[in-house]
């Protein structure tokens, strides 16, 4: 789980409120030490709630001090009274029934409050973990048009490339064009081969050849003083635009299927082309 996904877990807020287990918490705190992203999202989450509970505080009444201060007095006077006039049973009782009373009520007014809090705070965190989400899950659609898009841009580059790269080989005046028609066994098959009579390098361009088998491999000969040689294994990635040999000397050029690799002899059963320089 990477940061983003541990921040959007909600375990942040399960820990401010103190819902964390002591596993959680150990975890979070180990967390924090280490993770710069992670302690300002908690920072961040902390004032987040301060300011929910700052915005649930209710403004007490304007005379609520003085009737607080009243009170403190009325309460002084009973003390005395109280100290001077002999206790009873009874008025013990009635004492601790009105203390209980008040306590009662300050933890009843203080439940209230965390009561509010909480619930205000419940409904942050699943406002928070809602947009998390949405955040995540459109964060990832456009990473995904994102890589996409950029993989369509690298293969239309590279499509450019090697297009540039045939026309370069083409417009080489140095250039010999020998056309390779198909034998009697496969007449639709057609090759080109371009023989660059300056550098002796030689360039195939497959115009139309069956797709190779698995395991299997075209491979172009040269037939020199009527023998062949090895010109070389083709290959989509270098069709017309990354010479497979260089050859001095050549009166004709031919294509068999052989194993991937390559034969140190053609297969002459296996031959699809050939054409005379």
């Amino acid at each position: 789980m990477n940061n983003k996904e541990y921040i959007s877990s909600g375990i942040l807020e399960s820990y401010i409120l103190g819902h964390a287990s002591p596993e959680e918490a150990g975890i979070l705190e180990c967390v924090m030490k280490n993770s710069n992203e992670v302690r300002e999202a908690f920072e961040e989450a902390q004032k987040t709630f301060e300011m929910l509970a700052t915005a649930q505080a209710v403004t007490p009444p304007d005379d609520l001090k003085s009737k607080i201060w009243n009170k403190i007095q009325l309460q002084e006077k009973e003390v005395e009274l109280i100290i001077e006039k002999p206790i009873t049973p009874i008025d013990t009782k009635v004492q601790q029934n009105e203390v209980k009373t008040e306590v009662q009520d300050i933890k009843t007014e203080k439940n209230g409050s965390w009561k509010n809090f909480a619930i205000a705070a419940s409904l942050l965190f699943l406002v928070s973990t809602g947009a998390n989400l949405y955040w995540m899950n459109s964060q990832s659609k456009i990473n995904e048009k994102l890589v996409k898009l950029e993989s369509e841009s690298k293969s239309k580059n590279l499509a450019m490339q090697n297009m540039q790269q045939k026309l370069d080989v083409v417009a080489n005046p140095d250039m010999k064009k020998v056309v390779l028609a198909g034998v009697d066994k496969h007449p639709e098959s057609k090759a080109t081969v371009w023989w660059d009579t300056s550098s002796k390098d030689v360039y195939l361009n497959v115009n139309n050849l069956p797709k190779a088998p698995e395991g299997m491999q075209y491979q172009l000969w040269a037939i020199e003083d009527g023998k062949p040689v090895n010109a070389g294994m083709y290959s989509e990635d270098k069709d017309g635009r990354i010479a497979l040999a260089n050859i001095p000397n050549a009166q004709a050029f031919a294509i068999t299927l052989e194993k991937k690799g390559g034969s140190e002899v053609p297969t002459m059963e296996n031959m699809y082309v050939m054409g005379g320089v």
